[in-house]
């Protein structure tokens, strides 16, 4: 047992266990509470309630609330007529509100209380005191305890305090005394520290020191010889032993664990030896952390019980994490029991549900702790602890910033006046902003100059260049120490313009075949053709396609272009239009679409001629999906699927197919191919059969990737069952022939749907046959046919079954055959009353005639039922009677061959009495018996007699004789003097008769002379001296209780005994009770005091001499009677 530890002289304990904590992992602490309780004062006799108020909103469950007392005890097992529970809830504020009211308040309801609510894997809990007022013990007239008091603080008087309440207080007005050890003697251990710091005792250690020795020094209880230790500690997974020792060996005791009562078990085990009491707690776990008391009638021995739980070590360190900004990091660390609480902690600040918010996730998984940062950024860095019971762990996160990556850069620019200049870069991350800067100074946007962020890519658009723009110009993303620079140059042309005319022509760029040329264009994306004009004077450009025309001014007819205004770019508004420079003219199309697709005309004329081009513009896109998918056949693992090419293939001709599959009911699509399938007929493998699949397909041009089909209908995998087995022909007539087989040895998931069964001259059935047998009827008479069987599911057909050889189609004449089944060989035999279901088999081609015939004449009893089928024939009698008895001869027959079979019936019950039962002869102790057989034996063989008899005294009947054969018997052993009646009961196969047969007359058994001669008698002499032979024993009992002492005494003639007390003669006082009841003698001493100790003697005396015993008698004193005598 492990050794008994004080909590008082362990250093590491000096504080006990706060009231709120409990052992074992504790739930995520959350605030559910909207309203606490708060701690009140009451005055004595008084009602009170207590008011708790939680939020449910945030909960998926109904929350449970606890009211406890102290540490562990709970309240509301208590609940009755002084503690009363209730419980309500509003639905609209989603609150439940929960009261508890103590009646009549008590001294003994002072003290902390506590209420835990909980749900699932939130929890909260809060603490509040109740006072009683007038509920402390005042010392009255016991002076000689405070005495005691001082005379015991001596030696730790400059660490107790009981003049000032808490420390920078001025000492009070005396008030009442009151005895802080009393109380502290009479509480539990787990209310030390509330007592404490209720009566300003500062020095918690030396209260416990100073505990421990009065309790040392208290007088012993008058029931418990030995007590409880105030505390033991015992380690997680180890047993322990709380033993008391009681003064009364056949006392009654009671284990109690936090209030309630524990019963014997393998983890509870109760011993009882001599006076001592012994409980046993096997594997002690965080859960018999807990206050235990043992009960004797009023008496408690009270202590605390602590388990020690091992220290959870880490086997698996945390490892130091290196990241850039926006990765998930994941710290994991291995301890050494599952289900063990850790603590996470950055730079000394501890991280929890409640504080970490959405940033941080921790999940257990076994024995493994893990910490998950979403999102790492800057303020992440620093160093993380995990700590256990019995170790910690520490690691490094280090986030850098996330490099910025340049896909293209700024490229230097030489530009003319009026032209456009465009700054372009693009980058890795789209989030990135940034500013543009000239020359150092930041470019402010303004009509002429453009900035825009789109995705990855910044621009910077400038135009009608001017010289001033010309510099140096800089892109600068937020937050990078990166820049990206470009310059541009203006270029300044100056020509003397000497007017002339050239005839315009158009330079295209694009080439085709003969005077068409085709400029192909993705969907989707922006097509910019530019097509150099030349010509003096400036032409005026003109693009159309079909009837609609496009100039250069937004005008839908052919005008000539201003020669003011060369260089102005003149556009339409919308997504196609077109833009015009001086030699440049550009058709623009924003986000090619498929009705762009056709033949666009350009058109350019001056005073000095005119030019004209045709483009042929061509939309390609990625094709429209597949349609029509759809399975056309399965197999064990296996699916065929087809589908149409879509109806649109993008302009560009289709390369092939991808497919993928799922499971119907999942949303995770399984590719099936990688390289692209040309064919619309695909073979998906590897599936499970009976489980449903659907299929999409794609469709792949030049271009890409089209959208995914419809999915197919649902379709399960399954293989045709296999062949038939067994195939026989079971019959055959002149038209019919009947087939029988036996279930496909292979079934698989689809189960059998049917058979078909088929010849090989013409036809099938029409539906499938359920059954395994089937007969083909219309067959043509003395053809040779050929069958065979094939299994019908889901997928189809099974191989078929075939005959070896051919049938001919002739019915086959057998001769009639009757096959009497083994039990009706010999004679059936039944009860009357019971029921008679005979099953009688036969053969024979074409179908017998069947008669029934009973003793030889044929059977028309109405009472006897007959079925006959094609291969057997019923006889059934519903209440068998006698009558039915006899020979039933089944008789079949085909044309003159015929067959027949005999079967017995003997229908039988109970026999008869037997008569004339008489006593034909009595000599001696003798009686001999005679009757005759029964008139009626139940129409079976009577096996013998049942004899009994019956005196006329007691008029019992008792069996003389069993199965007796005879019908005669002789009775002996019959008592002298008795008069005898006899019976007789008669017995066949199906037991005793009802009624037994009495004898007519009765056996008389008479007495004979008889002479005793009784032998003189010789008185013994049984005179002796007295002789004690249970002596007394010596006794120590308790004042104030009645007691007895016993002895015991023989001796002729009868002693005289004498009772003394110190050898003076017990006479006249009332006090005592003398008792002899022969020869036990007992003193009755009634409630003896402290004087009546001493020694006892019994003595005995008559004539021929005397005898004595003695004994030793100590009476002990009540404790609070021992202390008022000592203080007087």
């Amino acid at each position: 047992m492990p050794e008994p530890q004080n909590p008082a002289n362990n250093e590491p304990r000096d504080e006990l266990p706060p009231d709120d904590e409990a052992p074992g992992e504790n739930p995520e602490v959350s605030g559910l509470f909207v309203q606490k309780p708060e701690s009140v004062t009451a005055t004595k006799g008084k009602d009170i309630t207590l008011v708790a108020k939680v939020d449910s909103s945030s909960l998926t469950r109904k929350p449970a609330m606890k009211w406890l007392k102290g540490k562990w005890l709970d309240l509301v097992s208590k609940a009755g007529k002084h503690l009363q529970f209730k419980e309500s809830y509003d639905r609209n504020t989603k609150i439940y509100t929960y009261e508890m009211s103590i009646i009549k308040v008590v001294d003994g309801d002072a003290g902390g209380y506590r209420c835990e609510v909980t749900s699932k894997d939130k929890c909260d809990s809060c603490t509040f005191e109740v006072s009683v007022q007038g509920g402390h013990r005042t010392l009255g007239g016991f002076d000689s305890i405070s005495k005691t008091l001082t005379a015991y603080a001596g030696e730790d008087a400059g660490e107790l305090d009981f003049i000032h309440l808490s420390k920078g207080k001025k000492p009070e007005e005396p008030k009442e005394e009151v005895d802080v050890w009393e109380i502290l003697k009479a509480a539990k251990p787990c209310d030390y520290e509330k007592i404490a710091f209720q009566y300003g005792i500062t020095d918690l250690r030396g209260m416990l020191k100073m505990l421990k020795k009065m309790k040392g020094e208290t007088k012993k209880s008058d029931v418990f010889l030995s007590k409880l230790d105030p505390a033991y500690s015992v380690d997680h997974g180890k047993r322990i032993q709380l033993t008391v020792e009681v003064a009364d060996p056949n006392a009654t005791i009671q284990w109690l664990k936090n209030g309630q009562e524990i019963k014997p078990s393998a983890k509870y085990v109760f011993e009882n030896v001599g006076n001592k009491r012994t409980l046993t707690i096997n594997k002690c776990n965080l859960s018999d952390d807990a206050a235990y008391e043992c009960v004797v009638g009023e008496e408690k021995s009270s202590t605390e019980v602590f388990v020690k739980e091992p220290p959870v070590t880490i086997t698996k360190l945390l490892d130091d994490v290196h990241t850039v900004e926006g990765e998930k990091v994941v710290f994991e660390v291995e301890v050494s029991e599952e289900g063990a609480s850790v603590k996470w902690m950055k730079d000394g600040d501890e991280l929890n549900r409640e504080t970490a918010g959405s940033k941080y996730r921790f999940k257990k998984d076994g024995k493994k702790h893990i910490l998950i940062i979403n999102e790492a950024t800057r303020e992440d860095i620093g160093t993380y602890y995990v700590f256990t019971s019995g170790g910690e762990s520490k690691a490094e996160l280090e986030v850098e910033e996330k490099e910025l990556e340049v896909l293209q850069s700024i490229a230097d620019l030489t530009l003319k006046a009026a032209e456009q200049a465009v700054f372009k870069c693009e980058v890795s991350d789209e989030k990135v902003t940034g500013k543009w800067f000239k020359d150092g100074v930041e470019v402010e946007a303004s009509d002429r100059i453009k900035i825009s962020h789109i995705g990855r890519t910044h621009k910077l658009t400038i135009d009608d260049v001017k010289p001033s723009d010309a510099g140096d110009y800089t892109f600068v993303p937020d937050g990078y120490a990166l820049s990206l620079s470009a310059k541009l140059n203006f270029l300044e042309i100056k020509i003397d313009y000497i007017p002339r005319q050239d005839p315009p022509k158009i330079h295209l760029d694009a080439s085709g075949s003969g005077n068409k040329n085709v400029i192909t264009v993705v969907a989707g994306n922006k097509l910019r053709f530019d097509v150099e004009v030349t010509g003096e004077p400036a032409p005026t450009v003109c693009w159309s396609k079909g009837e609609q025309v496009r100039t250069a001014a937004g005008d839908s007819h052919h005008s000539p272009l201003p020669r003011s205004i060369p260089r102005q770019v003149l556009s339409l508004l919308g997504r196609v239009r077109v833009e015009t420079r001086k030699t440049l003219s550009s058709f623009v199309i924003d986000g090619a679409e498929r009705a762009d697709e056709g033949l666009y005309t350009i058109s350019v004329n001056n005073p000095a001629g005119e030019d004209k081009a045709e483009i042929f513009v061509r939309i390609v896109d990625v094709p429209n999906p597949p349609e029509n998918v759809k399975c056309t056949s399965v197999g064990e693992d296996s699916a065929t699927v087809t589908w149409e090419p879509p109806s649109f293939d993008g302009g560009v001709p289709i390369k092939g197919y991808l497919m993928e599959r799922k499971k119907t009911g999942s949303a995770r699509w399984t590719k099936l191919n990688f390289d692209v399938y040309e064919a619309t007929t695909y073979e998906a493998k590897k599936m499970i059969e009976g489980v449903l699949y659907e299929m999409r397909v794609f469709a792949v041009n030049g271009i890409g990737i089209s959208q995914p089909s419809v999915s197919s209908k649902p379709f399960m995998p399954i293989a045709p069952t296999g062949e038939p087995t067994h195939l026989l022909v079971d019959d055959v007539t002149d038209t019919t022939c009947a087939l029988k087989w036996r279930p496909p040895e292979k079934i698989g998931a689809g189960g059998i749907d049917g058979y078909i069964i088929e010849y090989c001259k013409e036809g099938t059935n029409e539906e499938p046959v359920a059954k395994n047998q089937y007969r083909v009827k219309g067959l043509p008479v003395g053809e040779k046919m050929l069958f065979r069987v094939v299994a019908v599911n889901v997928a189809g057909r099974s191989p078929p079954a075939t005959l070896s050889q051919a049938v001919t189609i002739r019915e086959i004449m057998e001769n009639p055959k009757i096959r009497v089944p083994r039990r009706l060989r010999t004679k059936l035999i039944t009860l009357v009353g019971e029921k008679v279901n005979l099953v009688i088999p036969f053969q024979g081609k074409p179908r017998p005639v069947v008669t029934w015939f009973k003793d030889d004449v044929l059977l028309e009893d109405k009472s006897v039922g007959i079925r006959t089928s094609e291969v057997d024939t019923i006889l059934f009698i519903r209440s068998a009677e006698r009558t039915h008895s006899g020979k039933y001869t089944l008789s079949v027959q085909i044309e003159n061959v015929s067959d027949s079979a005999d079967i017995h019936i003997q229908v039988v019950e109970k026999p008869g009495p037997p008569i004339n039962v008489v006593v034909t002869d009595v000599w001696g102790f003798n009686a001999a018996l005679e009757w005759k057989p029964p008139k009626d034996d139940g129409n079976c063989e009577i096996i013998g007699y049942t004899i009994q008899k019956s005196d006329k005294k007691t008029e019992e009947w008792f069996t003389i004789y069993e199965h007796n054969r005879r019908p005669s018997c002789t009775v002996s052993d019959l008592v002298m003097g008795n008069e005898y009646s006899f019976r007789v009961f008669s017995e066949n196969i199906c037991g005793l008769s009802e009624v037994p047969g009495i004898s007519k007359n009765t056996a008389v058994i008479t007495k004979t002379d008889l002479l005793f001669k009784s032998p003189p008698f010789q008185e013994k002499d049984m005179s002796s001296s007295p002789k004690f032979t249970a002596p007394l024993l010596d006794r120590s009992v308790i004042a104030g209780y009645t007691v007895a002492i016993s002895c015991a005494v023989r001796g002729n003639p009868k002693p005289k005994i004498i009772w003394m007390k110190n050898n003076m003669t017990i006479e006249g006082d009332p006090k005592f009770l003398m008792q002899n009841n022969q020869g036990v003698l007992t003193l009755n001493i009634r409630k003896p005091s402290l004087f009546d100790g001493g020694r006892y003697s019994c003595k005995a005396v008559n004539e021929f001499g005397e005898d004595s015993v003695e004994c030793k008698l100590e009476v002990r004193g009540m404790p609070g009677v021992l202390k008022l005598w000592q203080s007087e």
